[in-house]
């Protein structure tokens, strides 16, 4: 989050290979070091060095890929590698718990991917031909303005900070659900009597996570290029009306969770499958409202942004009013106890309704999900007033 911006100050103005393959180096043997460690704090440090690696190559490839291809074939392309987000974290689940069960060790789930990083690392080095900024887009060489000239422009640029406020609102949705989404459902799971269920909860919260991601990204991209020859805007309308749609999904998911886990992990399906429809959207209005030479500080800034208020936050908050609900919830309960006639009833209603305030207090907090989503699909609709002008004013920039 931090190093975003530095990697999208450098991506603008030398080697982006190198620059990547350094990066998944780093994110490769700092995953690989970081499970090994008995500190507290040297684990944390290796860990935050993982998210300096992998901020090389967020604020990077995107714009490897728009000097590749224009147009269509570029939202295809942004869509196959935004494809890997929610597929990658479904994996994560699914490979990461069954690695630590085979295995014994929570630490193994650590040691699985830094060998496919290094083969990634090859790859970029081999086969990766850089191409000139704005290659595709028939611009020539431009040359690289100063870093204060670039965001001065970048916040200029409506389109850019309103799809970044709407996708921030997308991070903190994803951010929640990932983090606190299987915690929240093995709970619902207890309560409802089917404990045995419970250690098979993050490997099935990972399946309809990968599923709905294998469907949702190509599903968003495929309708904005069927449309975008009728619908000059439609970029911002997915965005919002994917946002929009996915509220009440989410909002169901976390309703039925205490009463039936099948039809909570539909909901859930159906919820990230809307919010899905955003990713490589939003990375292609990204790509073609900024100029070639300020796209990769673009990236850095719109990382630093989503990650700042959106994933690396929600989770925190979440647990914050979690815990202030659990106070009042049990505050509420003490007080009906305290007016019991018997002292044996009392402890016998505390101690089965601690489970259920857990619930409900994580419940509640997971709500304002639902609200942050209604909050970001109204950007991405605002968004839609100044998208087409945006755009064609880099077209002409471009070729002036």
């Amino acid at each position: 989050m931090a190093f975003g911006p530095l990697f999208g100050y450098l991506g603008d103005r030398y080697s982006r290979r190198w620059l990547m393959a350094f990066g998944v180096v780093l994110w490769s043997l700092t995953t690989l070091c970081g499970s090994f460690m008995t500190n507290y704090w040297w684990f944390l440090l290796f860990r935050a060095m993982v998210g300096i690696g992998e901020a090389s190559y967020s604020t990077i490839a995107p714009t490897i890929l728009s000097d590749l291809f224009v147009g269509n074939i570029r939202s295809k392309m942004l869509a196959l590698f935004y494809f890997a987000i929610p597929v990658g974290s479904g994996l994560g689940y699914i490979i990461g718990s069954e690695t630590a069960k085979l295995l014994g060790s929570w630490h193994w789930a650590l040691r699985v991917t830094p060998g496919l990083g290094l083969i990634a690392v090859f790859l970029i080095i081999v086969f990766l031909n850089e191409p000139e900024r704005g290659a595709s887009e028939g611009s020539g060489h431009m040359e690289a303005t100063s870093w204060i000239e670039d965001l001065k422009e970048i916040i200029k640029c409506k389109s850019f900070v309103l799809s970044t406020a709407g996708f921030t609102c997308v991070a903190f949705v994803a951010g929640a659900l990932s983090w606190w989404g299987p915690q929240f459902l093995e709970k619902g799971v207890a309560l409802q009597g089917y404990k045995n269920e419970v250690s098979s909860i993050s490997f099935r919260f990972g399946i309809v996570a990968m599923i709905s991601g294998l469907v949702g990204v190509p599903l968003g991209s495929i309708i904005a290029q069927k449309l975008r020859h009728r619908i000059k805007r439609i970029d911002a309308y997915i965005c919002g009306v994917g946002l929009l749609m996915s509220c009440p999904f989410v909002f169901l998911a976390i309703y039925f969770a205490k009463y039936s886990i099948p039809v909570c992990f539909t909901m859930i399906f159906f919820g990230e499958l809307f919010l899905n429809l955003t990713w490589s959207i939003v990375a292609d209005i990204l790509l073609y409202v900024i100029m070639p030479i300020r796209r990769s500080t673009a990236e850095g800034f719109q990382l630093l942004v989503s990650h700042t208020l959106g994933d690396a936050g929600s989770p925190y908050l979440i647990g914050v009013l979690s815990e202030a609900f659990l106070i009042m919830l049990n505050g509420n309960t003490n007080e009906s106890n305290t007016n019991s006639t018997s002292v044996v009833t009392s402890t016998t209603v505390a101690a089965s309704t601690a489970d259920l305030n857990e619930f409900k207090a994580l419940q509640y907090a997971l709500f304002i999900t639902c609200f942050v989503e209604v909050i970001g699909g109204l950007f991405f609709l605002i968004n839609a007033l100044y998208i087409v002008e945006d755009k064609e004013r880099v077209e002409r920039t471009i070729h002036e």
